[in-house]
This record gives C-alpha cells, sequence and structure tokens, in this order.
C-alpha cells in the first residue's frame, strides 16, 4: 500500500491506494472530519452515529450495505479521520479502464470511491 501525504494548510490529508489485496474506508469516528475542500460537503450518511461506530467494528457489512462486497482475501482496513488528518482513498483501476487518458479515468471516480464506500466506475 503506497501512502502520499499532502498539505494542503493546517490539515495533513493522507491518500491511501486500493489494491488487489486492500480495501481502504474512511471514517470519523468522533465527529466527521471529512476533506470538504476535495470532496464538498460531506453526505449525510457520513455524519450518522451508526456509520461512524459500525464501520470500525464491522467494515465489511457496512460495505456490503453499499453494494461493496469485498473478498474474503482482501484485506480491509479503516482510516479514522480528525480535525489534524483527512484520509482519502485512491480507487483501485477498474478492468477495461487500460489505456484511458486522465481526463477518462476522472471520470470513472466517485466521491463514494474516494471514502472507500464505493468503487470506481467501470468504462
Amino acid at each position: 500500500m503506497r501512502e502520499l501525504g499532502l498539505e494542503p494548510g493546517p490539515m495533513h490529508l493522507v491518500a491511501v491506494e486500493n489494491d488487489a489485496h486492500t480495501h481502504n474506508v474512511v471514517v470519523c469516528t468522533l465527529c466527521s472530519c471529512y476533506p470538504r475542500n476535495l470532496l464538498g460537503l460531506p453526505p449525510d450518511w457520513y455524519k450518522s452515529r451508526a456509520y461512524r461506530s459500525r464501520t470500525v467494528k464491522e467494515p465489511r457489512k457496512v460495505l456490503a450495505e453499499f453494494g461493496v462486497e469485498i473478498p474474503s482475501d482482501v484485506t480491509v482496513r479503516v482510516h479514522d479521520s480528525t480535525a489534524d488528518m483527512r484520509y482519502l482513498v485512491v480507487p483501485a483501476r477498474p478492468n477495461g479502464s487500460e489505456g484511458r487518458k486522465d481526463a477518462e479515468l476522472a471520470a470513472l471516480v466517485t466521491r463514494d470511491s474516494m471514502i472507500g464506500t464505493g468503487v470506481a466506475l467501470r468504462p
């Protein structure tokens, strides 16, 4: 897993990459810290107590409720954002997207895939 650190001002942003062996999901267990400057306003479910507590305890079950089935041989890592540090998921490249230009790939990335509760769209 690669981590890319960026400094967008006083907040530290860490990008974690999904790959064939690891699926990352982001939560803020305390209050719903979220990279608003990149993703806009957080969805209501992200701020809910149920999402914030259950994602840490049973991430595979929560992801399944979002329609994301993670194979048993793939590690699920939960990243807990804080007021000083936010996480962002770099989704895995979808099958069939080889040879696509950057703009075409960017169109496959959704807000949910950058939280980890979704995956990149298929071309």
